[in-house]
């Protein structure tokens, strides 16, 4: 199958080196301490933080941190394929461990002792790359939420198909069995905290796919920065500020 046609456009119309449409919105879900939609082009997420708070159980509170817990989902409807998945099958368990250690990179943990903050995150729609947006969503949340953090995390993948690095995967060419890199890095401080890599690469190949999905990172951690400082700025005209 042919993955980049002779004009040089995927299958969706973009370039290889083209990420798909972001689109994010903070203050979803009321009840929660901060909350979160995120878009990837049709790969949809959302996200809800609520702490920091009392420890729930009292044998898992520590001393000289917060503890971080995290909770991924899909929802019935996310996908074409209605077979129903257990709740707490090994792909969720996997993903919501990844996104917990990618948070705790970020997240100043040692501010809010014997305190637990916890992350939801849910897709809603899922066409590829659900994991990166997955942790650009509970990052939109805990700023949203008022977590101190070092930096924000923010996520991309990037493929190598046929010959061609592609950069932000939807669910055909991420299923086209190449090899598929996601990244999440703390931009301000240049620090890589997620590498998961799907097949194999030759390492030329691996460290230029690997960089484009850091400049991917990047180009969400600008679009999310607009958001919050939109959302700041809004803020301030209601306050009068």
């Amino acid at each position: 199958m042919e993955y980049v046609n002779p004009e040089g456009l995927r299958l969706d119309g973009r370039r290889p080196m083209e990420m798909r449409q972001l689109r994010g919105e903070i203050g979803v879900v009321s009840k929660a301490d901060g909350s979160a939609v995120f878009e990837m082009g049709n790969t949809k997420v959302i996200a809800a933080v609520y702490g920091p708070r009392e420890v729930q159980n009292r044998s898992q509170q520590l001393n000289d941190q917060a503890l971080v817990r995290c909770e991924y989902s899909m929802a019935n409807f996310s996908t074409g394929d209605r077979m129903r998945k257990p709740k707490g099958d090994r792909r969720s368990t996997e993903i919501s461990l990844v996104i917990r250690q990618t948070m705790e990179a970020s997240i100043l943990t040692h501010l809010m002792p014997r305190s637990q903050i916890d992350i939801f995150v849910q897709v809603l729609q899922a066409d590829g790359g659900t994991r990166s947006a997955c942790i650009n969503a509970a990052t939109l949340a805990l700023a949203d939420a008022g977590i101190p953090m070092r930096d924000l995390v923010t996520s991309c993948s990037a493929g190598y198909l046929n010959g061609t690095p592609l950069l932000d995967l939807n669910y055909v060419e991420d299923s086209a069995g190449g090899a598929d890199v996601t990244v999440g890095i703390l931009p301000k401080l240049d620090k890589v905290t997620l590498l998961q890599m799907d097949a194999k690469l030759q390492m030329d190949t691996f460290e230029n796919v690997m960089q484009l999905a850091i400049e991917g990172c990047k180009a969400v951690a600008s679009y999310i920065r607009e958001i919050l400082l939109d959302n700041t700025k809004q803020l301030e005209f209601r306050r009068g500020v």
